[in-house]
């Protein structure tokens, strides 16, 4: 099962209350106020980990309390401190204030840790409020509350490559050749239900490159608006460096102008409002071991129009699979190497 949102609500553990008490033992004739402080509520604190990849630990198990701070004691004894909370996200998960909806964090990488919600503080025991005026102080706190809290999570899958275009195009085929991913591959439109990720790795030992492939479920028109299976899986491609658009040039779609279709698809990415439109794409001819000629010719003229590469693949006889690998790797290390480039400057 692949959850990709979830809705949590937190309570962090509250303080514990100050002590009031008195020395009273034998050979103390002045013992004084020995009332100790409360120990502070425990912390909810979220952080990412590679072991996980959905949500779905929250979807069913939405609430968390941490543990409140042990009261003060008499003698100067402070009370325990409450254990912590510590939720697991999967890297990738973004954090939004439900109230506000603003964002609290970006999970970008591994073993990233915040606090989410802070235990309260432990009050002051009688011990806290002597003075040289005031002696026997009656004066004690009541620990304060712990934090409670409502956030959204959001699952954004961290893709170098994401395969886009209409359902049945051959995109999960193709991600199952070039990856040791073995997504469910049918004959009917929506056979991909959730986003498959394959790890692809190109070249040899020395100057292997190695990148991670999304297949990100077949759009249609109106996907920006929740046609199809919508934007649940549009907002995956937004981490994505490299788009790979893959067209039927098949007569087996029902369709006639593959020119449409490829436009269909950029309309959507450019109507989901998160620049995908702009990123780097390659073009694909689908299914060209079945190829209408036609429909064929029409792509190349329209992909030497807009300057777009094309290539010619049949994930089935593995015809062009190679040279499509290669292209993409090409494309990855140096979109990566453009980021690092721009960090550097950034650090300058």
């Amino acid at each position: 099962m692949f959850i990709d949102e979830a809705k949590i609500r937190v309570k962090a553990g509250d303080g514990g209350n100050g002590c009031m008490a008195f020395r009273r033992e034998k050979f103390v004739p002045r013992g004084g106020p020995s009332g100790g402080d409360g120990g502070k509520g425990g912390d909810v604190v979220m952080e990412s980990s590679e072991r996980h990849n959905t949500l779905v630990h929250f979807r069913f198990n939405p609430e968390y309390k941490a543990e409140r701070g042990r009261h003060g004691e008499g003698t100067n004894k402070t009370g325990r401190e409450g254990a912590d909370v510590i939720l697991k996200v999967p890297v990738g998960t973004i954090l939004y204030d439900d109230e506000t909806g603003e964002k609290v964090f970006d999970f970008s990488g591994p073993d990233e840790r915040i606090v989410i919600a802070r235990g309260g503080r432990g009050g002051r025991g009688n011990a806290q409020f002597a003075t040289s005026t005031h002696q026997a102080p009656r004066e004690h706190e009541p620990g304060r509350p712990g934090e409670e809290r409502t956030y959204r999570l959001e699952l954004k899958l961290l893709a170098d490559v994401g395969l886009v275009g209409y359902p049945n195009v051959g995109k999960s085929t193709l991600i199952s050749r070039i990856s040791a991913a073995r997504p469910k591959i049918a004959d009917y439109p929506f056979t991909t239900l959730e986003p498959n990720l394959g790890v692809v790795v190109v070249g040899d030992e020395k100057d292997a490159i190695s990148f991670v492939v999304a297949d990100i479920p077949g759009l249609i028109e109106g996907a920006h608006t929740g046609a199809g299976l919508g934007t649940q899986f549009l907002r995956h491609i937004e981490r994505t460096r490299l788009l790979v658009h893959l067209v039927d040039v098949s007569d087996s779609n029902g369709r006639d102008d593959v020119v449409k279709d490829v436009e269909v698809i950029l309309g959507e990415l450019g109507s989901f409002g998160a620049h995908l439109e702009e990123k780097p794409m390659l073009m694909v001819a689908s299914k060209i071991d079945i190829a209408n000629k036609d429909k064929l010719t029409a792509l190349k003229k329209y992909c030497k129009k807009k300057k777009l590469k094309l290539f010619e693949i049949s994930a089935v006889t593995g015809q062009g699979i190679d040279a499509l690998k290669y292209a993409i790797a090409d494309e990855v290390r140096a979109l990566r190497e453009s980021e690092a480039n721009e960090a550097v400057k950034q650090e300058l």
